[in-house]
């Protein structure tokens, strides 16, 4: 049985997504042992509630350095035991402490497909907003494994969407979760749970 610990700053759709896969039996042999996030109002909270799963919260502001906060963090991480770390939507830099220690057990989904419009500063709306002041024609999402860059690590999925006319960035990212996130994420984690990625020279292998 695959631990998966998620992380989580907002409305944790792509948590859902998660939830939903392992409940409908298309993410196999997995369980969600916890969910952290840094925002105390996060609605991600309530969905792991709703859902009998552990959910709390730890932020930086909690402590009085980032440090104490890492070492904190990381205390809350390991107790849940994770063989999988998900980030679905983590808006804190995980400690480099943490990046070796899990190294190829920690994944991330990006709403671009990368190496377009990914790494420092580019989050959320920002990446459909960028997308759309350039024109680009195709956007998607990324799962990739988490190395000490940002949006930097091995690619283990990608998925095209279309840019229509009129989009804005609100109805392109929501286009993008819908066509895209909510669809690879699963199959990311499911893919792992199976033994069916290794991580060779930096790049993803499937079994």
């Amino acid at each position: 049985m695959l631990n998966v610990v998620v992380l989580v700053s907002g409305g944790g759709t792509n948590l859902q997504a998660v939830i939903d896969g392992i409940e409908a039996g298309t993410i196999t042999n997995t369980r969600i042992t916890g969910v952290i996030s840094n925002n105390q109002n996060a609605y991600a909270l309530v969905r792991a509630k709703k859902h009998g799963i552990s959910g709390r919260c730890i932020s930086p502001k909690m402590f009085d350095t980032r440090e104490k906060f890492n070492e904190k963090f990381m205390e809350a991480v390991d107790e849940m035991r994770p063989d999988l770390i998900v980030l679905a939507g983590f808006l804190v830099v995980i400690p480099p402490a943490m990046i070796s220690r899990y190294r190829n057990r920690m994944i991330n989904i990006h709403p671009s497909l990368i190496p377009s419009f990914c790494g420092t500063g580019y989050y959320g709306l920002k990446v459909h907003e960028a997308a759309l002041a350039r024109g680009v024609k195709v956007v998607g999402a990324t799962v990739h494994f988490v190395d000490e860059g940002t949006d930097t690590g091995p690619i283990i999925l990608q998925k095209a969407v279309e840019v229509k006319e009129g989009d804005t960035p609100a109805i392109l990212q929501r286009r993008v979760m819908e066509q895209a996130e909510w669809k690879i994420l699963p199959e990311a984690i499911n893919l792992i749970a199976g033994g069916k990625i290794t991580v060779e020279d930096n790049l993803v292998r499937f079994i």
